[in-house]
């Protein structure tokens, strides 16, 4: 997969698309992948990296949603169940079974959230991951040794999954360009085409060359998340906003916070959102926060609130209470909120449900959802986009379509088993040199001969897309991700041709930004 190659198939100007779509998140690359499997000809483009907004700072669960449960929202749950099952059978290296104890420390809690996870387990049917019951105090320590003691009378387990969201992303990048997409990141929309008040494309700019292309399209896809009503308004501009949204931040805590291979969920927190502590990479994830906000930028900044929040709600639970300097990184993401009037003070309690709209020039718009419904989101807009163009019918193949990458057993391959069936090749690769071998961080399992692989096989463009996207070192250290940057900066400077200028320029950049995930 390579983007030079993905360059040339756009700058054939006399040719016409099926669908053009703008967006490189969960569903726009979702809806490239459902669009070239189905056998047509789609371009996708992306004014960033892949994965850069929403779809790279999720809480890293596939699941269901307890939460929509509490508020009654059944058909999304079960939704959500079966495409969490989907996501498991699709893609096994990155998607896997996480069990999760809801603590009890009030004599009602045990009877009326075991109820609540028994109907769990009834909507997910033949999809369930594992039986959820009831605990005492002694088995739920034995799952949480870290667990506040003082009150507890016991738990309630059951299960969800987990995966490694940019990871899965990627796969589903390398996924749809096996089908036949184009898939481009650092191409940004910078106006629609029309012909008689009808959209029949996109102009676009390669933001790496300064190049506009004019992509002709018998369909437009708007699936750019938190940032669709941007695109909306290039299509009219005086198009209502549609879109609200709340930040959601996480951190990320040493692993001696939550040792073992069980997550901790709070069904109810102060500001009306779920809790989660969760293993994830010998690292725990507490997250999240619902944060109303009206500016929404590409690089979310974790609010000093925020952070406080989380590590006021984490001492209530864990018997090691955590302080500022024990997070390793604190990451903040944007959810996409169709907007709802009535609602919009409240984002806690706003549908994740997602929305799809048409407007008088035909341009599409899909918005909201949730990662674990991505590919149903795409299946629903895609299905609109085809009767939208005309084009000749074809069912949708992804339920049973294999992500890039899928092995059932890729704990064989150890620190690359996150690559799946590409640990082989990778392997190969790092044999080439033993300097390819070595770790970029004594303290992390990264080495150097994936920077090279990320470079040739995954687009990576910055310093950026490695450390934060093909690799987490960001997320999971932002200290140690400022410590290496520089030695990724200077390989992947090599493999793209590029000058000290840029080299600087990156470590530059990219310092500047890592910053932001290091709590002051």
């Amino acid at each position: 997969m390579e983007r030079n190659n993905m360059i040339s198939e756009i700058e054939v100007s006399e040719q016409q698309w099926d669908i053009a779509i703008i967006g490189g998140g969960a569903t726009g690359v979702g809806a490239a992948l459902e669009t070239a499997s189905r056998g047509y000809k789609v371009v996708l483009v992306e004014q960033s990296d892949f994965g850069k907004a929403t779809s790279g700072r999720s809480t890293k669960l596939a699941h269901g949603g307890v939460r929509y449960l509490q508020q009654g929202n059944v058909p999304l749950v079960m939704e959500a169940l079966r495409e969490r099952g989907v996501m498991r059978r699709n893609a096994p290296h990155l998607v896997h079974d996480l069990p999760f104890v809801v603590p009890v420390y009030d004599w009602w809690e045990g009877p009326f959230y075991g109820i609540g996870l028994k109907l769990y387990d009834m909507l997910a049917g033949k999809e369930g991951f594992g039986p959820s019951k009831n605990l005492n105090k002694e088995e739920t320590l034995r799952f949480l040794p870290t667990i506040e003691t003082e009150g507890l009378r016991g738990g309630v387990i059951y299960h969800d999954g987990q995966f490694d969201d940019s990871r899965l992303l990627i796969n589903l990048v390398q996924t749809a360009v096996e089908q036949g997409a184009t898939m481009l990141n650092y191409v940004k929309a910078v106006s629609l085409i029309k012909e008689n008040d009808r959209t029949t494309g996109v102009e676009v700019q390669d933001l790496e060359s300064g190049r506009h292309y004019l992509l002709k399209s018998k369909v437009v896809i708007n699936a750019t998340g938190v940032f669709a009503d941007v695109v909306r308004k290039m299509d009219d501009p005086k198009s209502k906003d549609m879109m609200t949204s709340s930040q959601g931040v996480h951190l990320v805590l040493d692993y001696s916070f939550l040792p073992g291979s069980t997550g901790i969920m709070v069904p109810h927190t102060d500001d009306g959102r779920v809790l989660f502590a969760v293993p994830w990479y010998n690292r725990t994830l507490v997250g999240t926060t619902d944060t109303f906000v009206k500016e929404y930028p590409l690089e979310p900044v974790a609010l000093e609130s925020e952070i406080d929040f989380l590590l006021t709600h984490a001492a209530r639970y864990l018997s090691k209470d955590p302080k500022r300097s024990d997070v390793k990184s604190v990451f903040a993401g944007l959810r996409p909120l169709v907007l709802d009037i009535k609602k919009e003070e409240d984002t806690s309690s706003i549908s994740r449900d997602h929305s799809i709209t048409t407007s008088m020039s035909g341009l599409i718009s899909i918005a909201g959802g949730k990662w674990t419904t991505y590919r149903k989101m795409a299946e629903d807009v895609i299905g609109q986009a085809i009767d939208k163009a005309g084009l000749p019918k074809s069912d949708s193949v992804t339920e049973n379509l294999q992500i890039h990458g899928c092995h059932h057993h890729s704990q064989i391959f150890g620190s690359l088993g996150r690559y799946g069936s590409d640990a082989r090749q990778i392997k190969n690769l790092l044999a080439e040199e033993s300097f390819y071998r070595q770790r970029l961080h004594p303290e992390h399992e990264i080495v150097v001969g994936e920077i090279i692989w990320a470079v040739r096989h995954e687009m990576a463009r910055t310093v950026e897309d490695f450390l934060s996207r093909r690799t987490r070192l960001l997320i999971l250290d932002a200290r140690a991700s400022i410590e290496v940057a520089p030695v990724v900066a200077k390989l992947m400077a090599k493999e793209l041709n590029q000058n000290r200028k840029w080299v600087k320029d990156q470590i530059q950049a990219f310092t500047v930004l890592a910053k932001n995930y290091v709590p002051g």
